[in-house]
């Protein structure tokens, strides 16, 4: 059933988004798919996490993340930030990076960030979902391609046709 169930999620086309924390418990990072809008009033969104991540207790210690949603060219940090055998000061020498706000590393480049603070987390299986109030947004006008991940690999999606 699990090999079919991930069989099927794989034809489900996902964005493409780093979240990266830093605190307390230094700073971390991976590439993630699992992330979603939830509500714009307060602007909200859930980031599901794997609980054996290596990441993991850093971003709960931290209590606050940044997404940075990725754009054409960023495949290789993507990469980079889905290997688990890289270290965070190895997958943070990737890419130009800023503080948001909070504190969080916030990819300079991408096509928009977010600066979160979790404010609610849930069990489910083997992955946390982590309910995460947004603070400050960046959006990148013009920024070009999005990425997603369909059918286990990089896709991009146009930009918007104006006028088309």
């Amino acid at each position: 059933m699990q090999a079919v169930f991930r069989n099927a999620m794989s034809r489900l086309g996902s964005p493409v988004v780093l979240v990266t924390t830093d605190g307390p418990a230094g700073p971390h990072g991976l590439t993630v798919s699992a992330i979603t809008s939830v509500t714009d009033t307060p602007p909200t969104v859930l980031v599901c996490l794997n609980r054996s991540n290596q990441s993991h207790q850093a971003f709960l210690k931290n209590g606050q993340l940044g997404i940075s949603i990725l754009g054409k060219g960023h495949d290789t940090l993507a990469f980079a930030f889905a290997n688990s055998q890289m270290t965070s000061a190895d997958r943070f020498s990737h890419g130009t990076w800023k503080n948001g706000p909070l504190g969080s590393p916030l990819l300079e480049d991408a096509l928009a960030t977010l600066d979160c603070t979790i404010d609610d987390t849930h069990s489910i299986g083997t992955h946390d979902v982590l309910i995460c109030r947004v603070h400050t947004i960046t959006v990148k006008d013009g920024a070009g391609h999005g990425l997603t991940w369909f059918d286990r690999s990089f896709h991009y999606l146009p930009p918007k046709c104006t006028p088309c």
